[in-house]
């Protein structure tokens, strides 16, 4: 079967104490609850700070990894409360977690008996444990967005749409992921305001100065080429 699989490792998580792993862990395990509700994803974490999701609609692996970066930079982490390194807390809040879509074939594929085995979770896993951060004594961190398969044009395509979406992410703020959050996961703007408690101008205002529109575009550029491959 032809899949997508999304592998991710948690951003300087080598700095959280025990309440911040346990903060991050059970944040994820939330969000993966939602995802297997609306788009049939099967997820796992792995050591709290490692996941691996399933999509088994292709087309929508992008909006899903976008959902995942989007949650995990609005989970509440504190300096003083969450990280032992505290200037490691500064990493996290940029960039949140770093992402590969793996995008083949699964020639194994078991939820009951957490099997996932084949050319996608592959491409996905190496992609990410190939992306060291470390340099000497600071961490270095270039791409935490990556697409990847055996389809040279597919992945060329893509890597340019990927740097610009990572470079959007990056830059929005916690409040701004969360209404992207929402946003992907199909709220409307009212459903929006009732859960966060803000105003529709807060949420107009979270959303343009976090690049909404293009985000919605890239999105469903994606689903389009890939429902076409």
């Amino acid at each position: 079967m032809i899949t997508a699989v999304i592998s991710g490792d948690i951003i300087s998580s080598t700095g959280l104490n025990d309440t911040g792993r346990a903060l991050i862990e059970n944040s994820l395990i939330k969000l993966l609850g939602e995802l297997k509700r609306e788009f049939d994803v099967y997820g796992r974490v792995i050591k709290g700070d490692y996941l691996e999701c399933v999509v088994p609609e292709p087309s929508k692996a992008l909006r899903v990894a976008l959902i995942i970066k989007g949650f995990v930079k609005s989970i509440p982490i504190e300096k003083n409360i969450h990280y032992v390194v505290n200037k490691r807390v500064k990493l996290f809040k940029t960039h949140g977690i770093r992402l590969a879509i793996g995008y083949g074939e699964l020639s194994r594929f078991n939820p009951e008996k957490g099997i996932i085995d084949g050319e996608a979770i592959y491409l996905s896993g190496r992609t990410i444990n190939k992306s060291s951060t470390f340099s000497k004594n600071r961490l270095v961190i270039k791409h935490t967005l990556y697409f990847v398969s055996n389809n040279n044009k597919l992945n060329n395509e893509f890597e340019p749409l990927f740097a610009l979406l990572d470079v959007l992410i990056g830059k929005a703020t916690s409040k701004q992921c969360k209404v992207l959050y929402l946003k992907l996961m199909a709220y409307n703007e009212d459903a929006i305001v009732e859960k966060l408690g803000i105003s529709q101008s807060v949420v107009n205002q979270h959303s343009r100065r976090a690049g909404w529109n293009a985000i919605e575009k890239a999105v469903k550029h994606f689903s389009e080429v890939i429902k076409a491959d």
